[in-house]
């Protein structure tokens, strides 16, 4: 597999910053999460004066074969048919990110449908119809994971080669949410009834048979493999090059911004595979769905939002973007005390 060579970041000029944030003219800490923000990015781009530009989405796409355990509340056709919809600017996602200037592509990763081909705004890096039901044995080889995120690292070159240096991912796929929970339980070692939720709105009875299809899937896997291994046991295809995109991300040092529940789920693996990929990302809103939190928890970090969203498609991501923006804007544009002539706290 491509091995990430992510430097974690130098915080060498972390009291420069924290200096510069200081003197802006308010009380020491007023600005809370933002001052945390404004902190994280300027350590990232190693400069005092730090800037975004040319922001990215990608919506990476792909069928589950564990669908056919009846874990889903919607068909598997919902999948291309979202994936139509994204292109034809009809979904949340298309409405937030033309909303903040934030460019907008979908990733067939691994639809189990034919897309026209030359679509405007599609990109076709399909590895397989689906994956296969891991009930039944690996959702895809060791081979497909690997091409899966060597494929999407190459995607995240092309992207960061045309200026971009903050990029946030979504998915969108039936069947997602149940391979996400069978991730979360392994990575983060807690019991599968605190992992499986309502997905896109399962009633209680198939919510006990979806924690029973991944209970079970379980009990068959070694708990002690690779990251890489879990992963094409139980990911799907959009969740396995989320993971390449993510570590390609922090290697070109972009900043990353993490959606919900599925999308952290790929968290997991890339920050199995090289933990420095946590420097270079933001945790965007908590989903509400049953998991999330738990997860959010065992990472040890604070989500910028908590909506009550669990939509997926990137949208936590491009509804908290513009909070990212006010906190470069502050550090770059709000007077210090002694630039505004204002005096500062008594001693």
């Amino acid at each position: 597999m491509k091995k990430f060579k992510i430097k974690p970041v130098n915080t060498s000029l972390e009291q420069s910053l924290k200096r510069k944030i200081d003197q802006k003219t308010k009380p020491l800490g007023a600005l809370g999460r933002l001052e945390e923000l404004a902190l994280q990015i300027g350590t990232i781009q190693q400069t005092l004066t730090p800037s975004l530009s040319n922001p990215h989405i990608l919506v990476f796409a792909g069928d589950h074969g564990i669908v056919e355990e009846g874990v889903s509340a919607y068909p598997q056709e919902v999948t291309w048919q979202m994936v139509m919809n994204f292109i034809q600017g009809g979904a949340a996602i298309n409405v937030f990110c033309k909303q903040h200037g934030i460019t907008l592509n979908v990733v067939d990763a691994g639809v189990n449908y034919d897309f026209p081909e030359g679509l405007e705004g599609l990109v076709y890096n399909k590895v397989g119809k689906g994956t296969r039901n891991f009930l039944k044995g690996q959702a895809m080889t060791i081979e497909q994971a690997q091409r899966c995120i060597e494929s999407s690292s190459e995607i995240i070159k092309s992207i960061h080669a045309k200026g971009c240096n903050i990029i946030g991912f979504g998915e969108m796929g039936i069947g997602n949410t149940t391979s996400a929970s069978a991730l979360m339980s392994l990575f983060c070692d807690i019991p599968v009834a605190q992992c499986v939720g309502l997905g896109t709105g399962l009633n209680e009875s198939a919510l006990q048979h979806k924690t029973a299809v991944v209970t079970e899937a379980l009990k068959q896997y070694n708990k002690h493999d690779t990251p890489i291994a879990m992963l094409a046991t139980f990911g799907g295809f959009e969740i396995a090059q989320i993971v390449g995109a993510m570590l390609q991300a922090a290697e070109l040092g972009m900043i990353i911004l993490v959606d919900g529940f599925i999308t952290t789920s790929a968290y997991l693996v890339a920050q199995a595979i090289e933990p420095a990929v946590r420097d270079y990302s933001i945790f965007c809103h908590q989903s509400q769905e049953k998991g999330h939190t738990l997860m959010l928890q065992a990472l040890d970090v604070k989500p910028l939002l908590d909506l009550n969203m669990r939509l997926g498609e990137g949208t936590g991501a491009a509804v908290a973007y513009p909070i990212v923006q006010s906190a470069v804007a502050f550090l770059n544009q709000m007077a210090s005390f002694e630039s505004a002539s204002v005096s500062g706290k008594k001693a």
